[in-house]
């Protein structure tokens, strides 16, 4: 257990971003609301998942909508605290513990700030260990846990309760709600038991992206580079180097779709990357042969910086290293692939763990 500090939200937003796979929303507002609560004496305190009661009460804190729409729609700040009091007011009884649903970039920040107003310890950990784009995929449903009762609130004050027959029609009418309330709202959700929490979170992970934006930081300030920073830290893998030469994106049901063409550099001149995505990166194909694929992690970074880049933020002339890292294991199995799979976002594709892939590259 440790009280967070600013230098640490820094780093988290930076590596958040990174495991968020191009999805989870832009970190930057995120970052600068946990940073508000900070300078205003808050606290926020991180709790390892292993040191949870097991009769405990916890509640998964998100932001739920296309990360797009709140470029131009701002949080008030008050949503998510809303949507945590609301559903606390549905139990009768208060949150012991928050913990994230995603590691996205506002989805790992935006947890710490409700948090820090509410006065709730976060669990160090969360339901995915990247972002995924729909509330059924998370580690808490392949464990049993039920999405609903849940609560929506948006930035005019509005809120909602829903209680559903299971995860997916929570998903869908959740969904269509965040439509009605501008394109996005704060999410509580997944209310559970310590004893559940600890059979099905992906642990440590706030710790994590903590580091990856630690070690970005240091490879910096001694003159190393920061991309193989990120792929010592991680795991991970260089999937393509390249300039962005086109980017088609459209909502489509409340999701922000699209696909990123990049043009080889250096090593990879002559060649394609084409990136689909669905708020978060989900398939990479190097001309027309799988690079990378979900559940593993496919993300755009800045290739001077290693500043991830949000599918919302992808521009033409981006000069951009495409990385991938091996999931958690939890989402490698039959059942997990067929929540997240390639498949069940409609890609002709089996899924082949991104450490084969990189094998068959030579």
């Amino acid at each position: 257990m440790f009280n967070i500090t600013p230098q640490d939200v820094e780093d988290l937003a930076i590596g958040a971003a990174i495991l968020g796979t191009g999805g989870g929303g832009d970190p930057y507002m995120g970052k600068l609301m946990v940073l508000q609560a900070l300078e205003r004496g808050r606290t926020v305190t991180l709790v390892d998942p292993r040191d949870v009661d097991e009769d405990s009460f916890v509640v998964s804190s998100a932001f739920m909508g296309t990360p797009i729409t709140m470029i131009e729609k701002l949080p008030s700040g008050l949503e998510g605290v809303k949507a945590l009091e609301s559903l606390e007011g549905y139990f009768g009884r208060r949150a012991d513990y928050l913990t994230p649903a995603e590691s996205g970039g506002l989805n790992s920040t935006i947890p710490l700030y409700v948090a820090g107003i509410a006065g709730r310890p976060v669990i160090d950990g969360d339901g995915m260990g990247r972002a995924f784009p729909e509330l059924q995929m998370v580690t808490f449903h392949l464990y049993g846990v039920k999405a609903t009762p849940m609560s929506l609130a948006d930035e005019k004050g509005n809120g909602v309760i829903l209680d559903t027959i299971d995860n997916f029609w929570a998903e869908k009418i959740a969904r269509s709600v965040t439509i009605r309330m501008g394109g996005w709202a704060s999410i509580a959700l997944y209310p559970m038991s310590g004893s559940q929490l600890k059979r099905s979170i992906v642990g440590n992970t706030i710790t994590k992206a903590m580091g990856i934006g630690r070690s970005i930081r240091e490879a910096k300030a001694v003159g190393k580079n920061p991309i193989d920073a990120v792929l010592d830290f991680t795991g991970g893998f260089e999937l393509f180097e390249g300039k962005i030469t086109d980017v088609s994106r459209w909502i489509v049901s409340g999701f922000a779709k699209g696909e990123v063409t990049i043009d080889g550099l250096n090593d990879y001149r002559g060649r394609k990357l084409n990136i689909q995505f669905q708020n978060e990166n989900l398939v990479a194909m190097i001309d027309g042969s799988p690079a990378a694929s979900v559940p593993d992690l496919i993300t755009v970074l800045d290739m001077e910086t290693a500043e991830p880049i949000t599918t919302e933020r992808l521009k033409y002339g981006f000069r951009v290293v495409v990385i991938g890292i091996p999931c958690d294991v939890k989402w490698r199995n039959e059942e997990a692939l067929r929540l997240v799979g390639p498949r069940y976002f409609g890609y002709d594709i089996d899924y082949s763990p991104i450490e084969t892939l990189m094998e068959g590259r030579g």
